[in-house]
This record gives C-alpha cells, structure tokens and sequence, in this order.
C-alpha cells in the first residue's frame, strides 16, 4: 500500500490505518459477531439466535473471515457432526472495546441511554485512553504524543 502524505485525523488517528481497519472489518454483520462474542464463547446456533436475521451463509463467511483475520476461533465440541464453539481471541478482544465504544455511541446518537452502567451508581461508564506503564488515565492534550498499537 502506498503511503500517502496526508496529515493525521484530529486526536492523532492514522487514516490509513482507519481505512485499513475499515476495509477489514467494516460491515455490520462482523460488528454484530464480534459483539456477540463479547459475551463469552458461543456455538453457530448460539451466535445466529443472537445475531438475529443473519442468514447461514452469511454468518459462516462472516466466522471464517473473522477467523483469517485471528480474530475468532473455533474449538470443536462434537466430532459426528463437527460442531464448533467460537470464542474472541485476544485481538478480537482489543476489537471488541472498539466495537462497544461503537455500538455506545450509537445508541446516544438515538436518544438512548448507553449500554455500559457503573454497577455501585448507575451511571454510564465512559470510555477513556490508558497509559499502562504510568497506570492512569492519558488527557485529551498529552495524548497526541501516543503511538497506539
């Protein structure tokens, strides 16, 4: 891919690593798989209820796409007929807070309270940038110095 010299996004975003991640993971289907793993393992069947009105075919493209790309993986549980259970890897787990901030977002825009509750008061929890060699929260203004990996 060619780099282009353009400048960041404001807060120091990579665009084209944006666009990367996009082309990557960019269509609903996947959001909604990924999100449904945050829950913990689940089986095919599991995964279609929750992620409703998804056809077969198109979770199972979805699920191998995700699996190339080591996000999911598949563990077997039965042999005759092969069942699977898919669990988020560690990186489908680092996507996962993404995919949250996202759907939070999205349910502010429409008027909703978000997902994501302080169970000790209720209110919505935010979510921030942490520094974990200094073991605290990064501000707005430091963290155009941050590399993110």
């Amino acid at each position: 891919m060619a780099m282009r010299n353009r400048p960041p996004l404001i807060g120091g975003i990579d665009d084209d690593a944006l666009d990367h991640a996009v082309r990557q993971i960019g269509d609903r289907w996947s959001l909604r798989v990924v999100a449904t793993l945050l829950g913990g393992e689940r089986t095919f069947t599991e995964l279609a209820e929750h992620v409703g009105g998804i056809a077969p075919n198109i979770l199972i493209a979805r699920l191998r796409h995700l699996q190339h790309l080591s996000l999911v993986t598949a563990t077997p549980y039965a042999r005759r007929p092969v069942r699977m259970r898919y669990s988020l890897t560690e990186p489908g787990r680092r996507l996962a807070v993404a995919v949250s901030s996202l759907a939070e977002w999205g349910a502010r825009r429409d008027g909703r309270p978000g997902s994501d509750r302080h169970i000790a008061c209720g209110t919505p929890v935010e979510l921030r940038r942490w520094c974990p060699t200094c073991d605290r929260a990064v501000d707005d203004d430091e963290a155009s110095d941050l590399i993110w990996a």
